[in-house]
């Protein structure tokens, strides 16, 4: 164990998730000491494709994962041992939060701001997912009734806060929009404003501002390559996949396929 935790840890901090890599192998060195199961704290896609990594790297481990509802894409990944015959607590609750829409308009961020204003850490914390006049926000079990007694206010909003059932959640259903465009080059800043349908220059402005993800992780700088596979998150305006580069012009540029989730 301690070679292959080792081989894994250089890996990631070479990108800059060694501590998420460390926190996520003492998950796994602890299921293969008790040969019971282990959940994580929620895990973004990137994080669970550490989770991933670090299964497959020890044969008596298996890997499952739940985000409280299908569809989600924060979860927490749960590492087993093959010896272990029971059931799994994934320990997953929800919260449904209420307020008057005819006077507050609250969004994603001001819901997670709320949140972390009570001093909750963002691994306790799944999707967030905004009805309209509410939201119903995806927690650690432990955390749910915290969030019921002291949860009063999101922004200037008063607010109602109960525990619902995991069931009240619908599954998530995602539009897609299919992008197809020309290119002068695969920078980010460049591929991005294709997918969200934004000036390159205004693009740039949202990656320094680090409102742009590349993978899940902090996008570095506005000239960062991408490449078929990558995945462009931006704040409040969904995600864009690189599906296929698909060739060049005759004038040099490149054709690019998307898909652009809403």
């Amino acid at each position: 164990m301690t070679s292959e935790r080792e081989k894994i840890l250089r890996y990631y901090r070479a990108s800059g998730e060694g501590e998420l890599a460390a926190r996520l192998l003492d998950y796994a060195e602890t299921v293969l000491r008790t040969r019971k199961y282990r959940a994580s704290h929620f895990l973004d896609p990137f994080g669970f494709s550490v989770a991933e990594t670090i299964a497959a790297h020890f044969a008596p481990l298996r890997l499952e994962s739940s985000g409280g509802y299908e569809g989600a894409e924060r979860v927490k990944a749960v590492f087993v041992h093959e010896d272990f015959l029971g059931s799994i607590d994934f320990a997953i609750a929800a919260v449904g939060i209420a307020w008057d829409a005819r006077y507050y308009e609250l969004s994603h961020r001001d819901m997670l701001g709320a949140l972390m204003g009570l001093g909750i850490d963002r691994d306790v914390v799944g999707d967030i997912i905004m009805t309209g006049s509410g939201a119903q926000v995806v927690v650690d079990t432990a955390m749910a009734g915290f969030i019921e007694t002291n949860l009063t206010k999101v922004g200037a909003a008063p607010v109602a806060v109960k525990i619902i059932p995991l069931s009240d959640i619908a599954p998530r259903i995602e539009k897609v929009k299919e992008i197809r465009a020309t290119v002068p080059s695969l920078r980010l800043d460049v591929v991005a404003a294709a997918g969200f349908g934004l000036s390159r220059t205004k693009m740039a402005a949202e990656i320094a501002a680090d409102k742009v993800k590349v993978n899940w992780q902090e996008a570095k700088n506005a000239a960062q390559a991408v490449k078929p596979g990558d995945i462009i998150s931006m704040r409040g305006r969904g995600r864009v996949e690189i599906c296929e580069i698909l060739g060049q012009t005759k004038k040099g540029r490149i054709s690019i396929f998307l898909k652009r989730f809403l």
